[in-house]
C-alpha cells in the first residue's frame, strides 16, 4: 500500500516537467534555484522569496512559494545555500528542503563553482479534497504522506560578464519501498533532469546594457524544452525582458532594484497552447534582499 501510495503521489506531482521539478520564470535572478553550484557566488549573502500563480483561471492549478538564502564563507573558497520550496497541485502538496554547497576554483578569467545539494521532498495527498466513487478506497481517504531523500549536483562557471551552468537537480533519490540504485528511476519514481543554462551581458552605452541568456531542460522521456530569454538592464537598477518558452508560452518581467539590498521583479507566463483559452495566464512576484557588512563597498551591479 506503501508504494502504491508513493507512486500515486509521485505521478500527480510529478507527470509534467515542471511539476516533478517547480517551474519558474526569474531563475535567471537567483541562480540556486536550478543550481547548487551558484551558493556564495557574491561576497555577500542574498536571499529571495518568489511566489507563482500559475492559470489563474484552474481551479487546483499549480502554485508555488520558494525561499532562498546563500553567501559565501569568510576566507574560504566556499559557498552554502538553503532553499525551501512548497508547489500545490490540487489534492497533492510537494515541500522541498535542500541544502547547497559549492566550492569555487579560480580559472581563467573567471571562477568554476562545483555544487552539490542534500535534503528531501515530502508528499501530502489531501484525499479529503478529492470527489472518489469508491468510498472504501483507502489509498484515497484522509490525509496521506511520503518522503523522498534527494541529491542533486552542478557546475557554474562565471566571469564578470558570463555564466554558463550545468546542473542535475535530482540525481539521486531513495524510496524505502523500492531496492537502492544509482538509476534514479529504479530507486524511486522521480526522474533525471538535466538543465543548461548561460547567458552575456552585452554593455551598450552608460545607460543600458543587453543580456541575452537561455535554459535548456531535457528528461529522456520527454521533449526537449529551452527558455530564450532577452533582458535589457537601463542604469544598473531597471531590467525589462522577455522569454520564449517552447511549446509552451511567452514571458515578460520586470526586475528593480531599488537600492543596494532590495529588489522586486514580477513576471507574467502568456500560454500558447490551446490551454490559454481555458486557463487564463500565470502570476510570478519575487523580492529579494541582500545583506552583510560593509555591503555597499564591495557591491557590483548585480548582472546575474
Amino acid at each position: 500500500m506503501k508504494r502504491i501510495l508513493t507512486i500515486a503521489l509521485m505521478f500527480a506531482a510529478g507527470a509534467a516537467f515542471s511539476q516533478q521539478e517547480i517551474m519558474i520564470s526569474q531563475y535567471m535572478f537567483n541562480g540556486l534555484f536550478i543550481n547548487p553550484a551558484y551558493a556564495g557566488t557574491h561576497e555577500y549573502v542574498t536571499s529571495s522569496l518568489l511566489h507563482r500563480n500559475q492559470w489563474v483561471n484552474f481551479n487546483g492549478a499549480p502554485k508555488s512559494s520558494l525561499v532562498s538564502v546563500d553567501g559565501a564563507l569568510p576566507g574560504k573558497n566556499m559557498g552554502l545555500g538553503f532553499v525551501v520550496a512548497n508547489d500545490r497541485i490540487g489534492a497533492t502538496e510537494q515541500t522541498d528542503v535542500f541544502a547547497n554547497f559549492a566550492y569555487q576554483v579560480k580559472l581563467g578569467p573567471g571562477k568554476l563553482s562545483f555544487g552539490l545539494k542534500g535534503g528531501g521532498s515530502n508528499y501530502v495527498l489531501h484525499g479529503d479534497q478529492l470527489t472518489v466513487w469508491d468510498k472504501n478506497d483507502e489509498v484515497f481517504a484522509g490525509t496521506r504522506t511520503a518522503f523522498l531523500p534527494k541529491l542533486g549536483t552542478g557546475l557554474y562557471y562565471y566571469t564578470n560578464k558570463w555564466y554558463a551552468g550545468i546542473s542535475i537537480p535530482t540525481l539521486l533519490a531513495y524510496d524505502p519501498q523500492h531496492n537502492f540504485s544509482f538509476d534514479v528511476s529504479s530507486a524511486s519514481a522521480s526522474t533525471r533532469h538535466y538543465l543548461i543554462n548561460g547567458g552575456y551581458v552585452f554593455v551598450l552605452n552608460d545607460n543600458f546594457k543587453l543580456k541575452p541568456s537561455t535554459l535548456i531542460k531535457y528528461e529522456p522521456s520527454a521533449p526537449l524544452q529551452a527558455d530564450i530569454n532577452l533582458n535589457l538592464l537601463y542604469m544598473d537598477q531597471f531590467w525589462i525582458g522577455a522569454s520564449y518558452r517552447t511549446g509552451d508560452a511567452v514571458v515578460f518581467m520586470v526586475e528593480y532594484q531599488t537600492n543596494t539590498r532590495f529588489r522586486v521583479g514580477y513576471a507574467y507566463d502568456y500560454t500558447l497552447s490551446n490551454l490559454q483559452q481555458y486557463a487564463g495566464g500565470t502570476h510570478e512576484i519575487m523580492i529579494g534582499y541582500d545583506f552583510g557588512r560593509n555591503l555597499t563597498k564591495i557591491k557590483t551591479p548585480r548582472y546575474f
